[in-house]
Formats: C-alpha cells, structure tokens, sequence
C-alpha cells in the first residue's frame, strides 16, 4: 500500500513538473512569436512607394483602410487586405462577400468625404482616373491620412497593385496564387496562338446612347492585340468616333465584340436602333457566321483581376476553336 502511495506520489510530482515545463516553453514560444512579428511589421511598415500619379506615398498602418473603387476593393482583398469601407460598386458590380461592419462610404463617382472621415481611415486607396477622387487628395493632405491614386488599365496594372498590397499584408502567397499564376496562364495561352493568324475584328463598347470603336485604349482591345487578331479601328481611326456602316461593310471583319456600359438591355436597344437597323449589317461575315458577339461584363467590363487569363481564354476559344476544345 505504502509502495503505491509514493508511485502515485512520484506521478503527481512529475505531471506538475511537465506542465510547469509546458506553460514555460508556452510562453517563451509565444514571446518568440510576438517578437518575429513585431520584427516582421516593422520591416514592412512603413512602406513607401510611387502611386500612379508619380506620388511619393508613405503607409505606415494598414489596420483601417478604405477603397473608393470595387475592383480596387477586390484587388486590395486579393492581396491579403481587409477594408472599413469602400463604395457601393463593390456589392452592386464586384459582388463582393464583405463584413457586415464595412461601411459603404458612396459611390465610385461620388464619394462621401464625411463618411470616409467616420471610419477613421489610416490608409485610402482612390482612382488616378475619376475626377471626382482627385479632388479628395488636399483634404486628405490637411488630415494626415495617407493616400493613393491607383490604376488598373492592363494586367501589368493589376500585378503591381497586387505586389503592393501583398507586401503591405505580408501575403506573398497570395501574390503567387493571384497574380504570378494567373501571369503563368496568359503565357500557356499566348503560346498556342497560332503564329499565322489574321483574324479582322471590330470590337465596340455600347451605351445607352450609341456605340463607339475602342482598340488598345481599352483591356479588351489589348487582349484581342496580343491575341493576334487585326483591329479595324487600328486602320479607320475615324472608327473610335464614328462607326461608319460603309467602312465596316469595307473591311467586313471576321468576328465584332461588343461590352456594354452601364444598363446592358438599354445598350443594346440603342445598337438595334442605330447600326444594326441598316440593312447592310446583316451582309457583314461576323454577323452571317454568329460571330457578332456580347461579352460577359464579369470578365470585360469590370477589370477581371484574378480571373484575368480566363478572359483571354475565353476570346482564345471563340477565335481559335480548334486549338482551344
């Protein structure tokens, strides 16, 4: 009985040495971790860079951001980012799955100074490219609250908008997932591009007023460049302003791509009603052959960011059938 008691005593001797051993190494551990991490956060912060308007920008806290533009949102997200507040694109257009506490701070075009101010912002990300933004930079300037003007005309764009944001959130694993992948798929695809093609396009963006002509002035047209098809507003310029019937039944182009700006149904009334009501439309090759084509606005009105290979795919598929089955 004796024996037992001192091995029961022995056990609790050496349990109660094991978690105090447990809790130390725990906490040494932890106070190891903190230390890397508050090495690591001061490495990254603060982090300078140029914005799109050649602005010299220093972050130095990445704990309250705002976006004043969805895709911005997105790209910012993809990169490991998180917001307080962005514009109401972000939900409307960009379907993004935000946390109930992100305040919609207005629209892309008009944002709301006051609400941005609300949520007390360390960091704001606004577009070098709506005139509205640019007017928010003294305000910002007078307040001490770190700003950008960002861009995402191409994919190039998008990349380094995506290396900064992974940098700032240190998620280099997302700019490998999101960006250098999807890099990896747009040269698998450029590579079948047969070398011999020819293919004569028109690419339109339609409106609720009209149509105009867009070659690399816009991403889709850059796409459509690099995927070896022949622009016919490269040749006719006079296209960019004025789609004129004649020139188009001229050049008689293989395939006509069209994306649509803002309500899709009242833009495409106005094609019906304008261009497409001259009877010579339907004599045009791309018409006859199905080939007068409306692009998803997930892919070529919003700027694609991840999801940008699969917008070259998608037209590679139309273009060369029989390369991409």
């Amino acid at each position: 009985m004796k024996k037992n008691s001192y091995l029961y005593i022995c056990i609790l001797v050496l349990v109660i040495l094991l978690g105090g051993m447990i809790y130390v190494n725990k906490n040494i551990t932890d106070s190891m971790n903190d230390a890397e991490n508050e090495q690591v956060s001061q490495e990254v912060l603060p982090y300078s860079f140029r914005d799109a308007l050649g602005n010299e920008v220093v972050v130095n806290s990445i704990d309250r951001v705002v976006v004043l533009y969805g895709s911005f949102t997105e790209a910012w997200i993809n990169g490991g980012g998180s917001v307080v507040g962005t514009t109401e694109d972000a939900i409307t257009e960009r379907n993004l799955d935000l946390d109930d506490e992100v305040r919609i701070v207005g629209t892309v075009k008009e944002p709301n100074l006051e609400e941005i101010i609300a949520v007390d912002p360390t960091f704001v990300i606004l577009s070098a490219d709506i005139e509205n933004h640019k007017e928010f930079g003294n305000s910002f300037e007078q307040m001490d609250i770190p700003y950008a003007y960002m861009r995402i005309d191409i994919f190039e764009d998008y990349l380094d908008f995506l290396k900064i944001s992974s940098d700032m959130n240190r998620r280099s694993d997302l700019y490998e997932k999101n960006g250098l992948k999807v890099s990896k798929a747009i040269d698998k695809i450029l590579d079948k591009i047969p070398k011999d093609s020819n293919a004569k396009i028109l690419f339109l963006r339609a409106y609720s007023s009209g149509a105009k002509a867009k070659t690399d002035d816009n991403f889709v047209g850059i796409i459509l460049e690099e995927l070896g098809t022949e622009n016919i507003a490269k040749k006719y310029p006079s296209l960019l302003e004025d789609l004129s019937i004649e020139t188009i039944i001229e050049e008689d182009p293989d395939y006509i791509f069209v994306t649509t700006m803002g309500n899709e149904e009242n833009a495409l009334r106005a094609l019906k009603e304008g261009i497409e009501s001259n009877p010579a439309w339907n004599t045009l090759k791309a018409v006859k052959n199905d080939r007068y084509i409306v692009l998803p606005k997930d892919l070529f009105h919003y700027k694609p960011n991840a999801r940008w290979a699969e917008s070259y795919e998608y037209l590679a598929k139309i273009i060369y059938p029989q390369v991409f089955e």
